[in-house]
């Protein structure tokens, strides 16, 4: 007969942050981070308990390669939401990541998300699993370029567009009707004419296998598993949460609502990640 397995420890206080200091102090963590972690910033995500009472569909990686009607509206929506999306500001949660690298606390960030804010907050070593929404790239010639770049493309093939109001939506995109985008002009590649894309992983795509093995690398040097802001919904988050629960390394998760796996962690803090992180890297920089 199989035994149970033990529930983690589960704080909706300042105890909270006295556990996951016990838990992770001593320990070289990796860090896995979610849309939780960027949520103080003013971008939304897909599953936290603001945004689940809104159905939000995200964009299908088969539907924008096969259907020019969907990147239509995607880029229609993506020059609205660009703007705010590019104009956000790391918050204390990602402030006390950066700062945890710095005393050597953190091995580095696995990241979910597309936002760079893990970079603007001072991150050396971060691993984007779903790329950067500050890139665009040919899916004809391959050609990169920076999405602003494109973004002033866009604004000249549609002039007063912008001038638009629409909610921002998790994917830097933002909500249109359908009937607003059907005179819109999508940006082509400056190179050689091609079809342009985000350089993000759409769901229904795969996470690139270089991607995947540099973050189990970056997991296989750590003595701890800290997840901050990720339900762990998909599997691209998930499946190293099982590698360090297969190490047995402890794990501590920072999140607010449900979220998978949770079984396997050791101790689960129900806060907003901008008031725990900063406590914590107080909590570790005393020793």
């Amino acid at each position: 007969m199989t035994a149970p397995l033990e529930q983690p420890s589960i704080f909706t206080g300042p105890e909270g942050v006295d556990a996951l200091a016990s838990l992770l102090r001593g320990r070289r963590l990796v860090v896995l981070t979610g849309a939780g972690c960027s949520t103080e910033s003013g971008i939304p995500d897909y599953r936290g308990p603001g945004t689940r009472a809104r159905a939000r569909n995200p964009i299908q990686h088969r539907e924008f390669l096969t259907k020019p009607e969907v990147r239509t509206r995607y880029w229609a929506r993506s020059l609205l939401g660009w703007p705010r999306f590019s104009s956000a500001r790391p918050n204390a949660a990602h402030q006390a990541l950066a700062s945890l690298e710095r005393e050597g606390h953190v091995l580095g960030l696995i990241t979910q998300n597309v936002d760079r804010l893990h970079h603007a907050a001072g991150s050396q070593r971060v691993i984007e699993l779903h790329g950067a929404l500050a890139r665009v790239r040919c899916l004809d010639c391959e050609a990169l370029e920076p999405r602003v770049e494109v973004q002033e493309r866009l604004m000249a093939l549609n002039p007063g567009f912008a001038e638009r109001t629409a909610e921002l939506r998790p994917d830097g995109d933002a909500e249109l009707p359908v009937e607003a985008v059907r005179d819109f002009q999508v940006a082509v590649c400056t190179r050689c004419g091609g079809t342009l894309k985000p350089d993000v992983v759409f769901f229904g795509d795969n996470v690139p296998a270089p991607t995947v093995e540099a973050a189990f690398s970056l997991l296989e040097e750590g003595d701890a598993l800290l997840v901050v802001g990720s339900s762990l919904a998909i599997y691209s988050g998930f499946r190293f949460l099982q590698r360090a629960a297969d190490r047995h390394l402890p794990i501590g998760l920072v999140n607010i609502g449900e979220c998978r796996g949770g079984e396997l962690v050791d101790v689960r803090v129900e806060a907003r990640a901008g008031e725990v992180l900063p406590q914590l890297a107080a909590a570790l920089a005393t020793g």
